[in-house]
C-alpha cells in the first residue's frame, strides 16, 4: 500500500538540507513524498554566503488550501523540521491537528530545532511554542540532550536522568522519543557519544510497555550539514517498517547515519588534500552515492535495550 509522507523543511539548490535530506532516502525506501519548502537557500548557511527566500505562515496556508481543494490531503505521516518563525510553526501545527482529524492514524515525525551545546539557535520565543503546542501533537520526536532538557525543563547528567527526561517527554505526547546525541560517557570510551531512545506501544488489551535503548556511536571530526534531517527522515522510515521494535529501527537509522558520513568524510577528505580541513562544499551530504547503503544497510551499530 502506498505510504504518502508530507515534508515541510528547508530547501537548498545546492547540497543535502532539510527537504532534499529527507526526500531522496525516502523515495529510495518506496515512500511517496510531498514536499513544501520553508526556506528556500541557494546553499546552507555554514558557507560564506547565501541568497534565498522564506515562506511566511500565510503562504504556507495558501499551498495548503490548493492541496486541500484538489481533496489530496491524506497523508499517513508528516515530517517537519527547522523553523526560525513563531506563526509558521503554529500553522504547521493548524495544519497537522486538520490532518489528523481525516486521518486519525496520522504519525507526526518532529525534529524540534532549538539549539546544541548550551545555546540556542532559533529565536527564544520558539521555545514555548515547541513545548506547547508541537510537541503534544507528535508522535516521534528527535531532539538532541540540550532540546530535551529545554523542552522538559530537567538536566541529564546521568543515564537515569535521560530515562526521566524521556519519560517526561512520553508525558507531553510523542510515543517515541530518540535523543539523538549526548554528553553522557560512553562505556566504549571518549571516542564515542551516547545516543538514547524511548518506544511506548499500548496493546491491544490497552496494557502499556515502554522499550529503552542505548546506542554508542562513533565521533567525527566535522562539521556536517543536514544530518538531523537525514535522522528524522530514516527514523520515521525504519519505524514505519518496524513499528513496534525500537531496538531495530534505530539500529537501522543509526547505521544508515554511519555509512552515509564515513562515506561523506572520506570523500572530503580525498578533495582537501592531506592536513588540510574540508570546507563546506566538500562536506556535503554524499547521498546519491549511497543509495545503497540507505535501501539496505549493513547493520554496523548495535543498540543495548536498557530497563
Amino acid at each position: 500500500m502506498e505510504c504518502r509522507v508530507l515534508s515541510i523543511q528547508s530547501h537548498v539548490v545546492r547540497g543535502y538540507v532539510g527537504n532534499k535530506s529527507a526526500s531522496f532516502p525516502l523515495q529510495v525506501l518506496g515512500f511517496e513524498v510531498d514536499s513544501i519548502n520553508s526556506v528556500q537557500f541557494s546553499n546552507h548557511t555554514g558557507y560564506s554566503h547565501w541568497k534565498g527566500q522564506v515562506l511566511t505562515a500565510d503562504e504556507l496556508h495558501v499551498l495548503y488550501e490548493g492541496i486541500k481543494l484538489n481533496n489530496v490531503h491524506h497523508y499517513d505521516y508528516v515530517l517537519t523540521g527547522y523553523s526560525r518563525d513563531t506563526s509558521f510553526l503554529e500553522m504547521v501545527v493548524d495544519i497537522i491537528q486538520e490532518l489528523k482529524r481525516a486521518n486519525p492514524s496520522l504519525v507526526y515525525v518532529c525534529d524540534p530545532v532549538l539549539g546544541d551545546h548550551g545555546s540556542m539557535y532559533v529565536p527564544q520565543n520558539l521555545h514555548p511554542v515547541y513545548k506547547n503546542k508541537v510537541v503534544p501533537v507528535a508522535d516521534i520526536i528527535t531532539p538532541n540532550q540540550f532540546e530535551a532538557e529545554l523542552l522538559t525543563g530537567k538536566q541529564i547528567s546521568t543515564e537515569k536522568e535521560a530515562v526521566e527526561v524521556m519519560d517526561l517527554l512520553h508525558a507531553m505526547g510523542p510515543d517515541t522519543v530518540v535523543i539523538t546525541s549526548s554528553d553522557l560517557p560512553s562505556r566504549l570510551g571518549d571516542q564515542f557519544l551516547v545516543s538514547l531512545g524511548s518506544q511506548r506501544t499500548v496493546h491491544a488489551d490497552g496494557s502499556r510497555s515502554t522499550q529503552r535503548v542505548r546506542m554508542d556511536v562513533p565521533k567525527v571530526d566535522a562539521v556536517f550539514v543536514g544530518t538531523g534531517d537525514l535522522f528524522a527522515a530514516m527514523l520515521l522510515a525504519w519505524t514505519h517498517h518496524y513499528p513496534n521494535d525500537l531496538k531495530t529501527a534505530c539500529e537501522k537509522t543509526f547505521s544508515v547515519m554511519h555509512h552515509v558520513i564515513q562515506r561523506t568524510i572520506s570523500y572530503a577528505h580525498e578533495l582537501a588534500g592531506p592536513g588540510r580541513r574540508p570546507s563546506p562544499p566538500q562536506l556535503e551530504l554524499r547521498m546519491v552515492q549511497s543509495k545503497a547503503d540507505i535501501e539496505d544497510p549493513a547493520i554496523v551499530m548495535k543498540a543495548t535495550v536498557i530497563s
